[in-house]
């Protein structure tokens, strides 16, 4: 693995787009590929508490029941955990929280709102770029002095998966270190009953604030709801630059669903699902011989690597299917496209449908 850095000063590189998500990609008739987000039928012990709460909308909302109950799904005190209107405040909260941060650094290619949220927070934001299969080496090292510092797991948009332990090794005293789990509960490894790699129940590495989002298994990107996990002097300093009640009833409500014992062992099952449909997805992929399917994808979503990436996102559009275009991810360029992971005869009619435009690119060559 090899990696560079740079420093990105204020003006530096604004055409690159940070602010494009998925979701600018859909359009009527497009079979969604772009955007990350599980679409099934909301199941009952979900819904219901959502619909009662509607009966509640008179009241401020009270974040104290989904607080209780989401701290003791991670076993940390209600102290140390914030919630958030979805994972993407989050980032604000932090970026404006710590504005005396010396050194901020994004470990790239991830998620674009970290940085977005440092530089509308004014920081000058340094770039640690991984290169081949992004992943991090065992002797992977940030700049020195860095003392805030961003990185995803599962990464989005490589669908790779850290080891733990790797991460962990970033956190040292005077340093806050932010892992986006955004898709954490995505991730299954067999014979394991939690989520792999993750860090949310960690309480003893210093500087450690994990983001977390319900957007994605559950479906709720309309409901914006996430939270923080962290110490609970750093949660307070969030705290403190939050608009006052930014987490709706009805989405307080979806958070405290999303914590119990049935939620939680759901969504072991559904991430189990996801690992078949994601191996189907890549064997079928690995099968095109100029398609490359980065790495070892982990989570609810691949990253493809084709010469011309940028031409086919345009030519499949024309054929029914939306991707995630990959040239607005720092560290990455226009021959790679993001893949959501979908059943297997979704992805069979989207390989029919890459294969049928890459012979067209051939056939013009």
């Amino acid at each position: 693995m090899l990696l560079w850095t740079f420093i990105l000063r204020k003006g530096y590189g604004l055409g690159e787009e940070l602010g494009h998500h998925g979701d600018a990609e859909v359009a009527p008739g497009l079979v969604d590929l772009a955007v990350n987000v599980r679409r099934d039928p909301m199941p009952d012990w979900l819904s219901a508490p959502i619909m009662a709460s509607m009966s509640a909308l008179a009241a401020y909302p009270d974040p104290g029941p989904a607080t209780a109950a989401i701290a003791a799904r991670h076993r940390r005190p209600p102290e140390e955990v914030l919630l958030t209107a979805g994972a993407a405040q989050g980032f604000v909260l932090l970026a404006q929280a710590l504005r005396g941060a010396r050194v901020p650094v994004v470990v790239h290619p991830q998620f674009t709102e970290p940085e977005a949220a440092l530089r509308g927070a004014g920081h000058e934001v340094r770039r640690v770029v991984l290169t081949g299969d992004f992943d991090l080496a065992p002797d992977f090292a940030l700049p020195p002095g860095a003392d805030l510092v961003f990185i995803g797991n599962p990464t989005n948009p490589t669908s790779v998966l850290h080891p733990a332990e790797r991460i962990a090794a970033l956190a040292e005293p005077g340093r806050v270190l932010v892992v986006d789990e955004a898709f954490a509960d995505s991730a299954h490894r067999p014979g394991l009953d939690r989520e792999p790699e993750s860090l949310a129940e960690r309480r003893d590495l210093p500087g450690l604030v994990v983001v977390r989002s319900l957007t994605k298994t559950w479906g709720l990107a309309g409901l914006r709801v996430g939270y923080l996990l962290g110490p609970a002097e750093l949660i307070d300093r969030c705290r403190a630059v939050q608009p006052l009640w930014p987490v709706s009833t009805p989405a307080l409500a979806a958070a405290a669903a999303c914590a119990s014992p049935v939620a939680v062992a759901t969504e072991r099952e559904i991430a189990a699902r996801l690992a078949g449909d994601r191996r189907y997805l890549v064997r079928r992929l690995r099968e095109l011989p100029t398609v490359t399917v980065i790495g070892d994808p982990a989570s609810a979503f691949v990253l493809v690597k084709v010469a011309g990436a940028d031409k086919l996102r345009l030519a499949l559009r024309e054929n029914g299917f939306a991707v995630r275009r990959g040239d607005t991810f720092p560290g990455l360029g226009p021959d790679y496209v993001r893949v959501a992971v979908r059943d297997t005869a979704t992805t069979d009619r989207f390989v029919a449908a890459v294969s049928y435009v890459l012979q067209g690119f051939e056939g013009k060559g």
